[in-house]
C-alpha cells in the first residue's frame, strides 16, 4: 500500500484540499456581525495587505531584481492571502472569547500552510511529504570515508566500454553515498554535493563518467537532492545497471542563493574559471573518474541550464556533453544593457565574446553532443529553449530536443535529467 508519506504534494487531493481549506478559513476570518467591521475594519485590512504585497512585488521585480523574471502571479496571490489571514486574526485578538481568538490564529496559520503547499505545487520542489522530511535527515558520508584512494581500478581495453568488461561484485552495496566537500578555487563557491554510485564502492573500482550538475537561481546544490531526488533516481538507475551510474557533482555556480555571476569571468566573479578549470581539476585529483571528455557532462536547470550551454561552448575540451533543462536564451540579469553594464562595465564587445549564442553563430562544435529539454507549458522559456536548440544544431552539435508536459518546475527538471540517462550512458560507456 502507498504510504501517506508518498502521497503527492504537487498533484491530486492534497493541493486541492489545501486551496479549499484556505478559502473557507479566509471566509470565516472575514465575516463578523459587527457593522463597523464591514464598513471600516475589513476594507482597511484588505487594502493595507494589498498595498504591502504589491509594494513588495514592485521592490523585488523593479528595485532589488535578484533574478530576471518577475515574481510568479500565484506566489503574489498566496502571499497576499496569508498576510490577510494573519492580519484579520491579529485584529480579532482584541475582541471575543479566548477560544475564538485561538481558533482565529489557527485558521490564519492554516492559510499560511496552504500558501506553502500551493507554492510548492507550483514549483514542484518537494513531490511528497517524504521529500519534505528528508530535509531534516542527514545521511551524508564524509568524503574521505566514502572515497578512499583505490588500490586497483577496472582495466578497460582499447575499443571497449566499461559496460563490456564490468561484472558486479558480490559485496557491492545496494545504495550509493552522498557527501559534501568544499572545492577550492578563485570563486567563493558553497560546498558541492557529491553522489557516488554503488559501483564506486567496490574494488577494483571502475573509472566512472561524471555529471557536473547545477541548480537554478535562487538556489543551492542541495536543491537537486531535495527537488531533483538525485539519490533515489540514481540508485534506481544503478540497480538496473549492475551498480553502474555516473558520479554526480552538484556544484555551486552562484556563491549565494540570490547572486548571479552569470557563469562568466567578469566583474561579478570568476564563476567560469571555477566551473571550467578548478572544479574539473579537483574532481580528477580526488575521485576515480573516466577523464575522457566524452565521459564528462555539464547539466543544469533554469539558470543552471544556461550555464550548461555556456560551458559546452566555452570549455568543450572539458565537457563533451551537456543537458540543458529549460535554459535562458543567454546569460542575463534583466536586460542585455543591464547585464553588460554590471558584468563588463558596459563593454558590449566583451559580452559578445563570451555569450554562447554569439559563439554558436561563429564557431562549430561537431564533437559536442547535448539534449535541450523544454517544458511545454513554460511560457517564460519555451521559445528561448527552441532558439538555443536551433543555434546548437546549426553549429554542428549532435543535439536532441525533448519537450515535457510541464511548466518551469522541478517535475520537468527531474524527468528531463533522468530521461536523459540512457542517452548519456551510451555516450559515456556505461551501456
Amino acid at each position: 500500500m502507498l504510504s501517506p508519506l508518498d502521497l503527492s504534494l504537487v498533484n491530486g487531493p492534497i493541493p486541492a484540499a489545501a486551496t479549499v481549506a484556505a478559502a473557507v478559513a479566509l471566509t470565516y476570518l472575514a465575516i463578523r456581525k459587527n457593522r463597523t467591521w464591514w464598513t471600516r475594519v475589513l476594507p482597511i485590512v484588505v487594502s493595507a495587505c494589498a498595498v504591502v504585497v504589491l509594494g513588495l512585488s514592485y521592490v523585488v521585480d523593479h528595485v532589488w531584481k535578484p533574478w530576471p523574471e518577475p515574481l510568479p502571479v500565484i506566489l503574489t496571490v498566496w502571499v497576499g492571502a496569508a498576510l490577510t489571514a494573519l492580519a484579520l486574526a491579529a485584529v480579532r485578538l482584541g475582541t471575543g472569547r479566548w477560544y475564538g481568538r485561538v481558533f482565529g490564529v489557527l485558521l490564519a496559520l492554516g492559510v499560511t500552510t496552504s500558501a506553502m503547499v500551493a507554492t510548492n505545487a507550483h514549483f514542484s520542489q518537494y513531490p511528497t511529504m517524504r521529500a519534505v522530511l528528508d530535509v531534516f535527515r542527514n545521511d551524508r558520508v564524509d568524503l574521505n570515508e566514502a572515497a578512499p584512494s583505490p588500490s586497483r581500478v577496472v582495466d578497460v581495453p582499447a575499443g571497449k566500454k566499461l559496460a563490456d568488461v564490468w561484472t558486479k561484485p558480490d559485496d557491492m552495496p545496494d545504495k550509493g553515498t552522498v557527501s559534501e566537500s568544499t572545492i577550492p578555487g578563485d570563486f567563493p563557491a558553497r560546498p558541492a554535493w557529491i553522489y557516488l554510485p554503488p559501483a564506486y564502492h567496490t574494488m577494483p573500482r571502475p573509472k566512472l563518467p561524471v555529471i557536473v550538475l547545477l541548480a537554478g537561481q535562487p538556489g543551492n546544490p542541495r536543491d537537486w537532492f531535495d527537488g531533483g531526488r538525485i539519490t533515489d533516481n540514481m540508485d534506481a538507475y544503478a540497480a538496473q545497471h549492475e551498480g553502474l551510474a555516473p558520479i554526480v557533482v552538484v556544484a555551486d555556480q552562484l556563491g549565494t542563493p540570490t547572486a548571479n555571476p552569470l557563469c562568466l569571468d567578469s566583474a561579478l566573479g570568476k564563476s567560469e574559471t571555477y566551473l571550467a578549470r578548478d572544479l574539473p581539476k579537483w574532481i580528477k585529483q580526488r575521485l576515480t573518474v573516466d577523464e575522457r571528455r566524452e565521459a564528462w557532462t555539464i547539466a543544469g536547470f533554469s539558470q543552471g541550464a544556461t550555464c550548461s550551454v555556456q560551458l559546452a561552448v566555452r570549455a568543450p575540451d572539458v565537457y563533451g556533453n551537456f543537458v540543458a533543462l529549460a535554459p535562458q536564451r543567454e546569460p542575463t540579469l534583466s536586460t542585455r544593457h543591464e547585464t553588460v553594464k554590471a558584468a563588463f562595465g558596459g563593454d558590449e564587445a566583451a559580452f559578445v565574446r563570451v555569450n554562447p549564442m554569439d559563439i554558436l553563430a561563429r564557431q562549430t562544435f561537431p564533437r559536442t553532443a547535448g539534449i535541450i529539454v523544454a517544458g511545454r507549458d513554460d511560457a517564460t522559456y519555451r521559445k528561448a529553449d527552441a532558439e538555443v536548440f536551433e543555434a546548437c544544431r546549426k553549429a554542428g552539435m549532435d543535439v536532441l530536443w525533448k519537450e515535457l508536459p510541464y511548466g518551469h518546475d522541478w517535475n520537468m527538471a527531474r524527468e528531463g535529467l533522468f530521461g536523459s540517462l540512457p542517452w548519456l550512458a551510451g555516450r559515456t560507456g556505461l551501456a
